[in-house]
């Protein structure tokens, strides 16, 4: 058996009949009694138990579907498959609806690590740090915007006078970032690869770099890589949760973080989208 599978074994007690490997990192391990897991595997355990620490908080506020963890160790983190089916309207406003009862139980402070979860945690493949924070705006920009900056400039991905709109933001984000709101429990890395539609009807989160943050950072990220029935989304979201004004116009704000730390992992084509919503949120 392979270390996944072994993991697989290991965390659900159950013997291993079959294993089909998605990347050298991820596989499906079908266990003696049928069922399907996920078999994930990090090099850094500060990885593997940042993303245990998020599923659980977010399955915590009984609002949105995530799977089931089974367990995880250093290197491997074992849930339960998602059986994926096909995205429906009815579907995406039942997801928003529940999205918006996600943010809604909250965080103690912006920046804040679920518990259990490290404060060096990651999004991605980019390293990531959950540092507390009372002040959104100050927040946002010393923890989220201004570290990718200055690594995608390090780099060579942006010069340093092209940093400078984004710099702008930073300084102006006290009246660019609409009414204040309070720390939501987010998702963190909420494009549409995260988010599986599965066969019982629900949408499901995956993949999660949760903290405290800002309701409309996990939105912006779905308007950036786009998502099946995005409107009906939203349109659910506020049902039960209305966005305050003007939250349209804040998307290439709360869009920076993401494509910043894309511009640091992928490269300049990120880089230059990053330059453009912040020209635009400087308009």
């Amino acid at each position: 058996m392979s270390e996944l599978a072994h993991a697989a074994t290991r965390h659900t007690g159950r013997p291993v009949t079959a294993e089909r490997r998605l990347s050298s990192h991820l596989a499906e391990v079908t266990l003696d009694d049928g069922r399907v897991v996920v078999v994930k595997h990090a090099d850094d355990p500060a990885a593997v138990r940042a993303e245990a620490a998020g599923l659980s908080w977010l399955a915590a506020a009984d609002a949105v579907a995530v799977p089931a963890v089974h367990g995880y160790d250093e290197r491997c983190l074992v849930v339960d498959r998602v059986a994926e089916g096909r995205p429906t309207a009815d579907a995406a406003v039942r997801f928003g609806r529940d999205l918006a009862r996600l943010h809604g139980a909250g965080a103690a402070t912006f920046g804040a690590a679920p518990p259990e979860g490290p404060t060096d945690a990651y999004i991605g493949l980019a390293p990531m740090r959950n540092v507390p924070g009372d002040d959104w705006p100050r927040w946002y920009a010393e923890h989220r915007v201004l570290p990718y900056l200055r690594a995608a400039v390090d780099a060579g991905t942006l010069s340093p006078a092209e940093a400078e709109p984004v710099e702008r933001v930073c300084e102006r984000l006290p009246e660019l970032a609409g009414p204040a709101e309070p720390p939501a429990r987010l998702h963190g890395d909420l494009w549409n690869g995260n988010l599986l539609w599965g066969s019982d009807g629900a949408a499901h989160l995956i993949d999660p770099a949760a903290h405290g943050g800002h309701r409309e950072t996990d939105l912006a990220m779905l308007h950036l890589f786009g998502a099946p029935h995005l409107d009906r989304i939203v349109d659910g979201y506020e049902e039960v949760a209305p966005l305050a004004a003007g939250r349209r116009d804040r998307i290439p704000l709360h869009q920076l973080f993401p494509l910043l730390v894309h511009a640091v992992l992928f490269g300049r084509g990120y880089a230059e989208q990053a330059l453009t919503a912040a020209r635009s949120s400087l308009a």
